[in-house]
């Protein structure tokens, strides 16, 4: 049987590192390339701040072909859906039928996305989708995978917590209503190393940053465009050289 020639939506993150591990399980999936959309002022991995040179060598190790998006600091939503337009176009013609994510709630996401591969035939595919977040933390750990905290909301933690490494006590002392996988944006991650890695990924922590951002419109919300929240983030220092 022919396996579905599949890209993945690639954050570089806990949650990706797990859905890829479920899906090269998968005997009906080939993923040979990662997506991954980058800030093209800062040449960094959107949302997550994360170093370019630091997610290529995580492609590397995981072998898998890497494919950058590269976005404006501060995209609209016009250019990003013309950006992914022409993304999409391309890896459809480049022979690719499904597209994986590794979202696990969070519905209107996911209707979007599907919506949108709908019209270019390529069809969708959530590895880890509605597994509970706390049972998941556990087994990507027990599996042996490493991640450690590269950003976090300021509403639920201060600069102690960007660049600490995920373990045990971690689970257990998260603030009450965050999510333990973060899913709701309290917190993304780095994943350097695991059963899906070749070798882990080597770095230093670097300093650590508190930035301040717009909180976006919709049509559901009428805050003042003054109204911000905050992230720090934590750099990560390539070691590629050991």
């Amino acid at each position: 049987m022919q396996k579905h020639k599949t890209y993945f939506n690639w954050s570089s993150g806990k949650d990706s590192a797990l859905a890829l591990y479920y899906l090269q399980k998968n005997q009906d999936y080939s993923v040979e390339q990662l997506v991954t959309t980058v800030n093209s002022h800062y040449n960094r991995v959107s949302m997550h701040g994360l170093r370019t040179d630091l997610l290529l060598a995580q492609t590397k190790a995981l072998n898998i072909k890497a494919s950058l998006i590269e976005l404006p600091e501060m995209p609209s939503m016009e250019i990003y859906e013309d950006v992914m337009l022409k993304t999409v176009s391309q890896l459809k013609a480049d022979g690719f039928t499904h597209s994986a994510f590794g979202d696990i709630f969070l519905e209107d996401l996911r209707t979007y996305r599907e919506n949108n591969l709908a019209k270019h035939n390529i069809k969708t595919v959530f590895p880890i989708w509605k597994k509970d977040t706390k049972t998941l933390l556990t087994e990507f750990l027990n599996l042996g995978f490493k991640t450690i905290i590269v950003c976090a909301n300021s509403k639920y933690f201060d600069a102690d917590f960007v660049g600490t490494i995920i373990d045990e006590n971690f689970i257990a002392n998260l603030p009450e209503g965050v999510d333990p996988c973060g899913e709701n944006g309290e917190f993304h991650t780095f994943c350097f190393d695991g059963p899906i890695f070749e070798n882990p990924i080597p770095f230093t922590i670097g300093e650590k940053v508190y930035r301040e951002y717009d909180i976006p419109k919709t049509d559901n919300n009428t805050v003042c465009s003054a109204d911000k929240y905050g992230v720090w983030y934590c750099d990560l220092v390539p070691n590629l050289t050991t």
